[in-house]
């Protein structure tokens, strides 16, 4: 059924996993508003967790060099002029989504395009659908309005999204495209190099057996066990499908 091991969950997701029609109706009512005419569409998917804290300026930080680095946005024009904010007649904005719970973020990579022109030329738009600030499961809307940016994501032509984070998950392996993640922090401080790109678009399983116990057994690394499983680049201990 899956000659190419790596995309099942992206062919089961995209069968199984249906929004309802409200929250279909938000996906779709941003993306024609702001997203569909995009020459690119890019997405960044931002968290910040207990276990790896890291402070928002350093977050910040962090997503600029990585997308500079790695030529994902448009890099800075260092020398602004009277005439930076020309662009060409045929130029086609860039789309950023940000998916995030903090609007600092949005306000942070909104005005270094506003203030800057790009040595390219092109036009960047930076968009935000909701900064709830903080995660509220017990309230409805608040999910609606997660799973409706998870699909927004997944129309993205390139996808930045946070080491071990779930909702990144879901939003590249629907999309079906290999994602580079902003790895965790150590020691509250920006790690380096600050991302790394995945080797396939398949999820990682954060917690897989740790004893799967043979005929012989032995205790058995679940990284190890069968051809097409390996561990997960971004999270230690999970377990994602390879080809």
């Amino acid at each position: 059924m899956f000659p190419i091991k790596e995309t099942v969950f992206h062919h089961l997701g995209r069968y199984l996993f249906h929004p309802s029609n409200s929250v279909w109706g938000m996906v779709m009512r941003y993306h024609n508003s702001y997203m569909a005419r995009a020459k690119e569409r890019i997405g960044i998917q931002a968290r910040i967790f207990y276990s790896a804290p890291i402070s928002i300026d350093d977050l910040y930080k962090q997503i600029f060099t990585c997308t500079q680095e790695e030529s994902i946005l448009p890099k800075l024009n260092p020398e602004q002029s009277k005439n930076s904010f020309l662009a060409p007649k045929e130029a086609t904005p860039r789309a950023v989504l940000l998916a995030s719970l903090y609007g600092v973020l949005y306000d942070r990579l909104k005005d270094m395009y506003y203030l800057h022109s790009t040595t390219t030329g092109e036009i960047v738009s930076v968009y935000q659908p909701s900064h709830e600030e903080n995660q509220q499961s017990e309230k409805q809307l608040h999910n609606q309005k997660a799973l409706a940016e998870i699909w927004l994501l997944s129309f993205s032509d390139v996808l930045v999204t946070t080491a071990g984070s779930t909702f990144g998950y879901m939003a590249y392996s629907l999309a079906g495209i290999k994602p580079w993640f902003l790895m965790r922090s150590k020691d509250q401080k920006i790690p380096d190099p600050p991302c790394r790109r995945s080797a396939t678009i398949d999820p990682c399983f954060h917690s897989p057996p740790d004893d799967l116990i043979c005929r012989t057994r032995n205790i058995t690394n679940a990284g190890k066990v069968v051809r097409h499983v390996r561990h997960c680049e971004d999270f230690d201990g999970g377990v994602k499908l390879f080809d």
